[in-house]
């Protein structure tokens, strides 16, 4: 019986020490370790930020950086860490729209909008908002072109054409007024890449928004993403919603999932179930570092979804809550702080209406 429960007792002790020699081989076996999906390190000034997204035309009465810049003050104070300007370059002047065009029909990708002021200005800009504490990224439009930029006469190889060799717009919207890149094309590529870090190396910006970007290869702003970590830590913004643009390309994506189960509560009155859903999903699927941009308002909502009234009516100030608290980064929408209560124009002057209204106390409790 005893040389029983000494065989026993042996056996137990192998299992126990192969027990803990598989636990050891699994925890120093590489293939089972768990991965970050984020390869890219986001700059240390970005965590925990708060965005604001600038109209340079529509802020002021003047529309230059000059009297922009008299407004950083306030803009600090309600608790802004990144400063967002939609495209500062001139504005192709074929196929325009309105009396103004589209700030997203670039003409020189190297030049100031002259309607904003000089490159000394912008200069001057960028010093002072970092003289805050603040940082700025511009808006970057690399999908496509005016029709009159030069690119399109010394290099027609690097634009999409129809059937007929034509030059065209993206086909599913109402972008008449610019004519899409060809990013099969390696000088294209290496042109905008160019351009990009120029604006980082001379002019010392933080990083960019980039328009629309994924109609463009991610493998693209991959590259971009490292020659730019190259020169200074940056920080971008992708106006899109997709995983893999996360990986090595940019900081952030937008969140137009949270804003339409937002609405469909507070514009369609329908049940909370889809906000429930929505961070279910922000918990299990979304990359753990990857950061996603929440908001009520943005130049896209207000131009083709009517305002912020529209939206959300007697939730809109929830709403502006739940995004300055759920994971995420908030955005403010210029004039949004001050009750906008109408699409601004996009191709003509429009100057927003300041004034006091609550939600800059809503704000400044939640953001700083």
């Amino acid at each position: 019986m005893k040389k029983i429960i000494t065989i026993s007792l042996f056996f137990i002790a192998i299992s126990f020490v192969s027990c803990i020699k598989s636990k050891e081989d699994s925890n120093s076996d590489a293939r089972y370790q768990p991965k970050e999906y984020v390869k890219l390190k986001h700059p240390d000034w970005s965590k925990n930020a708060t965005i604001y997204e600038v109209n340079v035309r529509q802020f002021t009465p003047e529309g230059t950086f000059k009297a922009f810049e008299a407004h950083l003050p306030r803009i600090k104070k309600m608790g802004i860490d990144i400063i967002w300007l939609m495209p500062i370059n001139p504005i192709g002047v074929e196929k325009r729209k309105g009396t103004l065009g589209s700030e997203y029909s670039v003409k020189d990708y190297y030049g100031i909008n002259p309607e904003f002021g000089t490159k000394d200005d912008f200069k001057h800009l960028v010093a002072k908002i970092h003289s805050m504490g603040m940082h700025v990224i511009v808006d970057w439009v690399a999908n496509h072109s005016s029709w009159d930029n030069q690119l399109a006469k010394d290099h027609p190889d690097w634009y999409t054409k129809t059937e007929e060799g034509h030059f065209q717009p993206t086909p599913w919207y109402d972008w008449d007024d610019v004519i899409d890149f060809d990013y099969d094309q390696p000088g294209i590529r290496k042109y905008m890449t160019e351009a990009l870090v120029y604006w980082v190396k001379d002019f010392d910006i933080d990083g960019y928004r980039c328009d629309t970007a994924g109609f463009i290869p991610t493998d693209f702003w991959d590259n971009v993403r490292a020659e730019l970590d190259a020169v200074k830590p940056v920080f971008m913004l992708a106006e899109w919603e997709s995983r893999d643009l996360h990986e090595k390309a940019f900081d952030m994506t937008y969140s137009w999932t949270l804003f339409d189960k937002m609405t469909a509560v507070t514009r369609d009155k329908k049940s909370i179930s889809g906000l429930v859903e929505y961070m279910a999903h922000d918990v299990s699927t979304f990359p753990r570092n990857g950061y996603r941009m929440t908001f009520t308002d943005n130049h896209d909502i207000n131009s083709w979804n009517g305002n912020q009234y529209a939206n959300f009516g007697d939730g809109l100030e929830a709403s502006m809550v739940l995004c300055s608290m759920v994971n995420g980064m908030p955005l403010v929408y210029g004039g949004q702080e001050a009750g906008l209560n109408h699409s601004l124009k996009f191709f003509d002057k429009d100057v927003i209406e300041w004034k006091e209204t609550p939600f800059v106390s809503i704000y400044t409790t939640y953001l700083i």
